[in-house]
């Protein structure tokens, strides 16, 4: 099992869908968490209703911070989702884990009416679908470090 990290900086939206969408689409293969670098402390609830639309769970998200995750559980992987987080010093975490970014447009800034909104989730959650299906398709237990990397870095350039 890889460990995977989706961090982004409030840990309420984008990295709570793709640690979602990997526990669901990767299991047997994949652990996923999210955090992030200054966390809301809530998920953002159309993130929530976005996941039960398209019938993955989502119970049991919370919004944490990345030092949750230093010195505790050793990464494999770690996915920048948004902008902010990618230009963040991140932590060191354990193991070394290969990095990525995967830039996301953030959904919780949208505004619009309801429908406009809901629209808007569901186009980032279509995007980190994408991009985790890509992901889970990968052979990672046989790729190297530096080509998984490479992989990872094209995922990211996925619409």
């Amino acid at each position: 099992m890889l460990n995977v990290l989706f961090l982004c900086t409030g840990n309420s939206c984008r990295s709570i869908m793709a640690e979602a969408l990997l526990k669901e689409l990767g299991k047997g293969r994949f652990c996923s968490f999210s955090a992030g670098s200054k966390p809301t402390g809530q998920v953002h609830p159309m993130s929530l209703a976005t996941l039960q639309r398209h019938k993955i769970p989502s119970s049991g998200f919370e919004s944490k911070s990345w030092d949750a995750f230093i010195d505790k559980t050793e990464l494999h992987i770690v996915i920048t989702v948004c902008g902010n987080a990618a230009g963040e010093v991140c932590p060191i975490f354990p193991g070394s884990p290969v990095k990525a970014h995967w830039g996301v447009p953030d959904p919780a800034h949208f505004q619009g009416t309801q429908a406009e909104i809901e629209a808007e989730f569901d186009r980032i959650y279509a995007m980190l679908e994408r991009r985790v299906k890509a992901l889970v398709a990968l052979p990672v237990e046989t790729m190297n470090n530096e080509q998984l990397k490479t992989r990872l870095h094209e995922i990211g350039q996925l619409a």
